[in-house]
């Protein structure tokens, strides 16, 4: 099974997110500092890291874990986050459907790892950029994939503040 500690900070991330960026001042959502140099994360506006966080979640580990659950040391391909964020038009989000979104694939990725036994999260697979890896080491990633985006809005927060103050 995967430890508690890793299954409440998944189940809990959603929360803290949404918490997060609802301290984006208002008119700053799609707010880029002058240097990204820094960031703990991608280098997303703050609507481009909601954004980000749901299309990795549903195109990137429910993709993943269902690959490596299903088929024999796959090769998990790596996501171009800028890709997509020019293509899905990030900008132009609403970030209550986004959220709602990302709430619902986060469920679905929760009941998914829930459940499953210690072979099951032995299996392999190879990923991109990342070497050979088990299913528990992608719930792992996924995890902390969800701490970088509260890290990176955390650090988006005290940019804002800063630029405004010095404003």
């Amino acid at each position: 099974m995967i430890d508690a500690a890793t299954l409440h900070a998944l189940r809990e991330f959603p929360d803290q997110f949404e918490a997060f960026y609802a301290a984006v001042p208002d008119g700053f959502a799609t707010w880029s500092p002058a240097s990204w140099e820094g960031i703990p994360s991608e280098p997303f506006c703050p609507i481009g890291q909601l954004c980000h966080v749901r299309d990795i979640e549903i195109d990137g580990y429910h993709v993943r874990l269902a690959r490596a659950l299903r088929e024999t040391h796959p090769l998990l391909a790596s996501i171009d986050g800028d890709a997509l964020a020019i293509e899905r038009g990030y900008a132009d989000a609403d970030a209550h459907q986004v959220l709602a979104t990302f709430r619902q694939a986060r469920a679905h990725t929760l009941e998914r790892i829930a459940g499953l036994d210690d072979r099951q999260l032995a299996r392999t697979a190879e990923f991109e950029g990342y070497g050979t890896l088990t299913v528990r080491s992608l719930v792992h990633y996924l995890c902390s994939h969800d701490q970088q985006h509260l890290a990176g809005l955390q650090w988006l927060l005290g940019k804002m503040h800063a630029c405004r103050q010095a404003a």
